[in-house]
């Protein structure tokens, strides 16, 4: 918790600095891809700190993944307002949660927690290939640049 915590102040800073939606976001997902394939293949070790470190790394990259992809989405649907976005980005994380977590159980029954892990990993993968395809339209930064230009 504490390390995801940080994980989003971290990457809304770096999102402040650079403006660099999509390439901060995707850094930031294949990150997040990362930490769980390590989580995946260090949760067995006899050593309980490195499980920590590997928990710490991957809460750190998934939460700090939120802020960016509430940016990112509502940068690329400019004009439409942050508020539809980010509604419509909650709506569809509830419900992909909800069926993760349902076929999550029931392949914990049927199957080892190595191979949940790595179905889980593999979706974060899909995440960050279908995050490279999306156009990096840059619309909310260009009505701000177009109107500081305008007020010159």
């Amino acid at each position: 918790v504490l390390s995801g915590m940080l994980g989003s102040m971290v990457c809304g800073i770096i999102l402040d600095k650079t403006h660099q939606y999509k390439m901060t976001t995707f850094i930031v997902y294949v990150f997040s891809f990362i930490g769980m394939i390590m989580y995946t293949f260090t949760f067995r070790f006899e050593s309980i700190w490195i499980v920590y470190v590997t928990s710490a790394a991957l809460g750190f990259f998934m939460t700090g993944y939120l802020p960016l992809g509430f940016e990112f989405a509502a940068e690329i649907t400019y004009p439409e307002s942050e508020g539809t976005s980010s509604g419509l980005l909650n709506a569809s994380a509830q419900i992909f949660g909800i069926l993760c977590t349902m076929l999550g159980e029931w392949m914990f029954r049927v199957t080892d927690d190595r191979i949940l892990n790595s179905c889980l990993a593999g979706v974060l993968l899909l995440g960050s290939i279908m995050t490279m395809m999306i156009k990096p339209d840059y619309r909310r930064q260009a009505a701000i640049h177009a109107e500081k230009c305008a007020n010159v």
